[in-house]
């Protein structure tokens, strides 16, 4: 029979029971771990968020409680009122912080059954992903599952005491509010009250941050939620928490230096790491022709160098047509690698044809001498070039991109990872940032033939730059930067454009200007009633809890998250609606005709 907890109260969780409470009474509450008879001595591991705690129900002592202790099944939930005992010294058990001891049970209430879960509340279990989506309050009682979110409790903790300790404001921003291009589509909001008009949940706040620094709030911080109908990746998710802030009368430099101290602190409470600081910096050109991308993962080297001078005149057909079209030549050198075999090799061949490129030209470098198909085409002069220019020995690997500058980048930059993976130069455990700054305030969209922004439209140009909005503006460069975590953009922002002839000249190069009133008419009116200057960033909480616990997917570091198809197996979301509500809204469905 089910009972209640009238008259007991717990004073303990269980993984707070040690050797300093031996001989005092403690009542306890949980779940139960696993029940085990021993002929005699029963034995339940009573699990809590704090951990499992070893109870003993004997019959020569309490013959009744132990009778009742027969009755009880995993995942049970109980009340246990008994005395702390030190165990055995054979039945210690090391490896949990309660192995010391165990309680002695003197009453025994169960205040709920439960049916036989899905699968084993343990860590280490193979459960498919959807079915711990759908029993995901099952799922979370496994510890390690567990320990994700008291990480992220503590993340957030962290964060709202960092920012309201150096003057920030925690301020809500709406959630339902008008749909403006950011970038990725909207979420829509139907209005019942206005027929045919739509809100749209926010992709950032970023319009009405700017805004607050117009009505003098000075530094603003918020954890919030954003939305965006995009398609989902491990590191994707529909709805996702972001780090927001905002800060007037400010540059680039006081941004990141009240950034870099918050990552530090982060770091230094939850995996007691100090950073060492300041954070190197690269610019996006550097970044993109060192190591193939925006995002670099410092924690190994194989730099990408450029080759083209060292080959302007081989005879690599592969070589001399990349120059022809005004491409370039990169290599990169694994140290090491002359011990892939060739399967090793063609499949990083492969790879590289899937990313883009026609090829991957490569060179063993052995103690007998140089191997591969390009071996031939090279002179003594041009190999000795190539070894200094790459840091090149006997047992490495040279590999090669040749075409488009675009082309070679993104392709070296993906296999650098790839052969970092293979030689395992990636370190678990440790972590090396950097910031990305310098982006290019444009890029060209052959689809509208138009430049679009980066970034968006609000992001101020480098001062040096002024003058290309006009003149040229691809070659302009934005007041922008990305905080990069072991290969992952954990966080990016920039300082804004708070003068309208700027904003202007911005909107004209866009070819927006028309455009413009409609789409950020709020916005552009506050930012004519004197705004100051200002800039601010947005990290990604979910991502970077996911990289401190080591986890390789969002899902894992969310409470209840959706799948790659944007789905919740828990509550079955998205769902049907009742016809009466889409008649409220003055919505209608069409269904398409099944031939």
């Amino acid at each position: 029979m089910l009972e209640n907890m009238t008259g007991l109260k717990r004073t303990h969780y269980c993984g707070e029971v040690d050797e300093t409470l031996l001989g005092q009474e403690v009542v306890i509450m949980g779940w139960v771990q696993h029940r085990r008879d021993h002929g005699g001595l029963v034995f339940i591991d009573l699990r809590d968020r704090t951990g499992l705690l070893q109870t003993v129900f004997n019959p020569q002592e309490d013959e009744e409680t132990h009778q009742k202790s027969h009755d009880v099944r995993s995942e049970y939930v109980l009340a246990l009122r008994g005395t702390v005992r030190r165990r055995p010294e054979d039945m210690v058990n090391p490896n949990i912080k309660t192995g010391q001891v165990e309680v002695f049970i003197r009453e025994l209430r169960v205040l709920n059954i439960a049916q036989t879960p899905p699968f084993q509340v343990e860590d280490h279990c193979e459960v498919n992903e959807n079915v711990r989506l759908k029993y995901r309050y099952i799922d979370m009682r496994r510890p390690s599952v567990l320990e994700n979110f008291k990480l992220r409790h503590e993340v957030a903790r962290l964060t709202r005491n960092y920012f309201a300790d150096n003057g920030f404001m925690e301020i809500e921003t709406p959630v339902l509010t008008k749909s403006t291009p950011e970038g990725a589509r909207d979420y829509l909001v139907p209005s019942r009250v206005n027929q045919g008009l739509f809100y749209a949940l926010p992709q950032s706040p970023q319009l009405f941050k700017q805004i607050l620094m117009v009505a003098g709030v000075d530094r603003y911080c918020q954890i919030v939620k954003c939305f965006r109908d995009e398609d989902l990746r491990a590191d994707r998710q529909p709805e996702f928490t972001q780090v927001d802030l905002e800060m007037s009368f400010v540059d680039q430099d006081d941004v990141m230096d009240i950034l870099e101290g918050y990552i530090s602190l982060i770091f230094k409470e939850t995996k007691n790491i100090d950073l060492p600081g300041p954070f190197p910096r690269l610019t996006y050109d550097d970044s993109m022709r060192r190591y193939g991308n925006d995002r670099p993962d410092l924690r190994y080297g194989l730099e990408i160098v450029e080759l083209s001078e060292v080959l302007a005149s081989s005879e690599a057909k592969v070589f001399s047509e990349a120059l022809s079209r005004g491409g370039c030549i990169r290599g990169l050198c694994a140290p090491g690698a002359a011990s892939f075999s060739r399967k090793q090799l063609d499949d990083l061949v492969a790879y590289a044809i899937t990313m883009g490129a026609k090829g991957l030209a490569w060179i063993k470098i052995t103690e007998e001498g140089w191997q591969g198909p390009l071996v031939k085409f090279l002179t003594d002069d041009e190999k000795s070039a190539l070894a200094k220019a790459l840091g090149a020995k006997a047992g490495d690997v040279i590999f090669f991109g040749a075409d488009t500058v675009q082309v070679v980048a993104t392709v070296l930059g993906l296999v650098r990872s790839k052969v970092a993976q293979e030689l395992g130069l990636v370190k678990e455990g440790e972590y090396k940032l950097c910031w990305v700054t310098d982006f290019p305030m444009f890029e060209y969209d052959p689809e509208g033939k138009r430049w679009a922004a980066v970034h968006h439209p609000f992001t101020a140009p480098r001062d040096q730059d002024l003058d290309l909005l006009s003149s040229d503006p691809g070659k302009a460069r934005a007041k922008a930067y990305d905080l990069v975590l072991n290969g992952n953009e954990i966080g990016g922002g920039s300082i804004r454009i708070h003068r309208s002839d700027v904003q202007s000249t911005v909107f004209k190069a866009l070819g927006i200007e028309e455009e413009a009133q409609e789409k950020f008419g709020f916005l552009l009116d506050a930012l004519s009633y004197g705004a100051p200057p200002h800039g601010g960033c947005a990290f990604g909480l979910d991502r970077i809890v996911m990289l401190l616990a080591g986890a390789t997917s969002l899902r894992e570091v969310i409470a209840f998250p959706k799948t790659q198809k944007a789905t919740c197996p828990l509550t079955e979301a998205p769902g049907p609606v009742d016809l009466r509500q889409l008649v409220e809204l003055g919505l209608r469905l069409e269904t398409k005709k099944v031939n």
